[in-house]
């Protein structure tokens, strides 16, 4: 795999950030032992603990994690020694409710292979950082050669803690040459390591196109299936409801011109009943388009359209919405979806008694949204259905959602959507 090396990538060699990386090594040559020794520790718990009623599942799981955020630390590392400018290392999801998405996600973080660049990264650090180590000690100790003759007492001085012996009269100058062996080889170890960082940690340019292009395909699946979603959702309210009111209205009407001559005041009665079911029908359409696009979205913002929203809600709901801004107007049209959806399947089919919606603006640039309700749980995904819609609609903003809803409860429905999406 070639790394990208075009000239507007940032330079790995400069001094502040060679001596930054000596730093780092030293310091990784002292404590990456313990955390390798603590990862392979949580291995060998769980695989030997695995036949004792499952406990060697939970040590399992917390290597998985742990993999996770050594390869986050060490990414956050890299990236703010050189500015690589790489993305943020998120969590995986399978977007998945129940025990199933959890073990989905599990493989999915378990086979994620930014964490395990991240991990050998950090691997070859910590050898790197031994050597520094070692040649540090190998500079420091020529030096205290290179001034031996002016205290010492013997004939001969050691290098250092070895048994090598250097007689006085060469003192000097082999002090001179261990001293510059070991400033050599520790600036070209922070050298190397900028140069493996790169090769290891920053995608290439390959594996970019490639990963803009499953994005690209994975947010151009979920729109066309949120679109037959959201048409199929169409049709139905059409179809079940200001169709056959709309139909009911023309019967009525034609009922009434019957009677119009014979019965007048029959068929007064009759177009008042015709007018009701139209005005029923009239507000039916505007829900309806308000299930579409949102007015007040786009002249208010998220805020005050999932404020009328809630309003407009069957079961109570707990709004708490902080944003410093407006993020695009896909962004919010996504996020509004996704709750209005959630709401509407919790006054469907959780049986609760209230719903909480939680919306915050995160860094860097992310919109996060979480519904939960009180209700019995139980919800599963269903191709077609309204927790399907959610995740497609967020999945063609590049989103990404999470669905959990275990038996007896609560049903959680979080979602992350790029602001510039």
């Amino acid at each position: 795999m070639t790394s990208d090396t075009s000239p507007s990538a940032p330079s790995t060699a400069s001094p502040l950030r060679v001596a930054g990386a000596i730093a780092q090594l030293a310091a990784l040559g002292v404590v990456g032992p313990a955390i390798f020794s603590l990862l392979f520790g949580l291995l060998g718990l769980g695989i030997g603990l695995l036949p004792v009623l499952g406990i060697g599942l939970l040590f399992l799981v917390a290597f998985v994690y742990a993999i996770f955020a050594l390869g986050w630390l060490e990414a956050a590392r890299v990236d703010g020694l050189y500015a690589f400018g790489l993305a943020p290392h998120r969590v995986r999801s399978s977007g998945r409710p129940g025990f199933g998405g959890f073990l989905r996600t599990l493989w999915l973080q378990t086979i994620d292979p930014s964490s395990w660049r991240g991990v050998a990264n950090a691997a070859i650090a910590t050898i790197l950082g031994w050597v520094v180590l070692l040649l540090a000690g190998l500079a420091a100790s020529g030096i205290v050669l290179v001034f031996a003759p002016l205290f010492a007492q013997a004939s001969a001085v050691s290098l250092g803690r070895t048994d090598f012996a250097v007689p006085l009269a060469w003192a000097v100058p082999v002090g001179l040459l261990a001293a510059l062996v070991g400033a050599a080889g520790v600036i070209g170890l922070g050298i190397l390591h900028g140069i493996i960082s790169r090769a290891i940690i920053v995608p290439s340019r390959e594996a970019q196109l490639a990963e803009a292009a499953r994005t690209s395909s994975v947010q151009r699946e979920g729109a066309v299936r949120a679109a037959d979603v959201e048409r199929t959702r169409i049709e139905r309210d059409l179809h079940d409801g200001v169709q056959p009111r709309l139909v009911s209205v023309g019967m009525t009407l034609g009922l009434a011109q019957q009677k119009i001559d014979s019965d007048p005041d029959a068929a007064k009665a009759l177009v008042a009943e015709a007018h009701t079911s139209t005005k029923a029908a009239i507000t039916e359409l505007r829900q309806l388009a308000r299930g579409i696009h949102t007015a007040v979205l786009d002249d208010r913002g998220l805020d005050a359209a999932l404020s009328a929203l809630a309003g407009r809600s069957v079961i109570p709901v707990q709004l708490d919405v902080r944003l410093d801004g407006r993020c695009s107007r896909d962004a919010e049209a996504a996020a509004y979806f996704a709750i209005a959806e959630a709401l509407t399947n919790a006054a469907k089919h959780s049986r609760g008694t209230e719903c909480r919606v939680v919306v915050r603006r995160r860094e860097p640039g992310t919109l996060w949204a979480r519904v939960e309700d009180n209700g019995v749980g139980g919800a599963t995904v269903m191709a077609g259905g309204g927790l399907d819609g959610i995740i497609n609609r967020v999945l063609a903003a590049g989103g990404e959602a999470r669905i959990d809803s275990p038996a007896g409860g609560p049903t959680s429905v979080e979602v992350s959507i790029p602001c510039g999406s």
